[in-house]
C-alpha cells in the first residue's frame, strides 16, 4: 500500500507516518530529506531520531528520492518518506528548473512500480493565503500539484489536524 499523509507544521503526521510503520510489524526504513543547515534544523532532526525506534535502517537523501525508493522498495517491507515538502525546498534551492521537474516525475513515474509499504509524508501549505514573494509561491504550487498527483497514485491519503487523522481517501485507521 502506497500512502501519503498531509497536515500542517505540528499537527501530528509524523508521529502518525511513524506509528503506522511501526503498527505494519515489517522492517522499516526511515528515508530522512532534510539536511542540518543549522542549529535548528539540526534539533528538530535529533527530536526525530530519538523518537524512532532503534531498529529502523535510516537514509538521509535531500535530492534523489526516486532512485533511493527505487533501490529500496521491496515486498514485505515498509519505506516511510519524511517529509516531501523539504525535498521540495532542497531542489528549488538548486534553483535548476529541469532538476526539479526531473526528480518529481521520476518520483510520480516510480510510484506506482514500487513494492511493498510506502508512507509518504508532507506538509499542506495551502490552506493560507498566497504567499508575496515569488519562490515562496513557487514552492507552494509545487507542493500543491506534487500532493494531487501523488493523492492520484497512492491507495490511502490522510489529513492530520490537531494529531487527529482525517482519512480522505482509502481504508479507514
Amino acid at each position: 500500500m502506497h500512502e501519503l499523509i498531509l497536515g500542517g507544521a505540528r499537527s501530528g503526521k509524523s508521529r502518525l507516518a511513524e506509528k503506522l510503520a511501526a503498527d505494519s510489524a515489517l522492517p522499516v526504513t526511515y528515508i530522512a530529506t532534510s539536511q542540518a543547515l543549522d542549529g535548528e534544523m539540526n534539533a528538530r532532526i535529533q527530536q526525530h531520531h530519538q523518537r524512532r525506534p532503534a531498529h529502523w535502517a535510516l537514509v538521509e537523501e535531500p535530492l534523489q528520492l526516486a532512485q533511493v525508493l527505487r533501490e529500496l522498495a521491496a515486498p514485505g517491507s515498509c519505506l516511510l518518506v519524511d517529509c516531501l515538502t523539504l525535498w521540495l525546498s532542497n531542489l528549488l534551492m538548486l534553483d535548476d528548473e529541469a532538476r526539479l521537474d526531473a526528480e518529481r516525475e521520476a518520483l510520480l513515474a516510480c510510484l506506482g512500480e514500487l513494492p511493498g509499504r510506502i508512507i509518504l509524508v508532507s506538509n499542506e501549505t495551502g490552506l493560507g493565503v498566497v504567499p508575496l514573494g515569488e519562490l515562496t509561491r513557487r514552492y507552494v504550487d509545487a507542493a500543491g500539484w506534487l500532493h494531487q498527483a501523488l493523492a492520484e497514485r497512492c491507495q490511502r491519503v490522510i489529513f492530520t489536524v490537531a494529531g487527529l487523522p482525517l482519512v480522505l481517501k482509502g481504508q479507514g485507521l
